[in-house]
């Protein structure tokens, strides 16, 4: 049987209420743009992330799509659902070939009531996404699209390795996908990519987009702020 013990939201649990909680879940394994759960869907399942890697999107009845994020091994979805009992608020796709644990809204539920350390890390948890959406609606709100562009990059790099000075994206962001996230057109999305090339703040290379100057984008950015 498998069990709760590699979820982090768990790990402090103690053992006979993992090992209770196990037998109420199943597992299921989901391949690469399988659909996980899809918006105005009623079920009120919690979903963890055992391995691979899952997208968030909203869609409005338009068919615009604004990338909410992506979660890998250790994070969880659908919580919302479980807590109010409403269809869900988006759509979940797996991006690589996924293994998720799936527990019901009662057993999320009496783990709450049961585990205070769990019931903690969702708070803590919800407070984390809560300041986050703070700041993308603020960013909405007062910043240009290039603006945007540039703290959506800032947030989806990494530290360069043998270069502490750079940072790099890795695979390169599909510029449609760069787009959805910050609520602009693909075309405005190239053009401030290519600007930032000639400037020479930004560099692609095959792995990678790699941005040559961090300080520089991150002074346009408080600079915006400013204005």
């Amino acid at each position: 049987m498998e069990n709760l013990s590699n979820i982090p939201l768990f790990a402090d649990m103690p053992r006979e209420l993992s090992e209770r909680y196990a037998r109420t879940c199943f597992w299921k394994d989901f391949a690469p743009h399988e659909l996980v759960i899809d918006v105005d869907d009623e079920t009120t399942d919690v979903r963890f992330v055992l391995s691979g890697k899952v997208r968030i999107i909203h869609r409005i009845a338009v068919g615009k799509e604004v990338i909410l994020g992506e979660m890998s091994d250790g994070e969880f979805f659908g919580e919302i659902a479980a807590i109010d009992g409403a269809t869900r608020s988006a759509n979940v796709t797996a991006l690589t070939r996924s293994r998720i644990c799936i527990m019901p809204q009662k057993s999320f539920l009496e783990i709450l009531r049961e585990a205070p350390e769990v019931n903690l890390k969702v708070l803590r948890m919800f407070t984390s996404r809560v300041r986050t959406l703070n700041m993308r609606l603020a960013e909405h709100s007062f910043l240009q699209a290039k603006h945007r562009l540039y703290s959506e990059l800032l947030r989806l790099s990494r530290p360069r390795p043998g270069n502490p000075h750079q940072r790099s994206v890795s695979p390169p962001p599909i510029q449609r996908e760069l787009a959805e996230r910050i609520g602009t057109r693909r075309e405005v999305v190239s053009r401030e990519l290519n600007a930032l090339e000639k400037q020479g703040h930004v560099e692609k290379t095959k792995g990678a987009l790699v941005l040559v100057n961090v300080n520089e984008l991150q002074k346009r950015i408080s600079e915006a702020w400013d204005e």
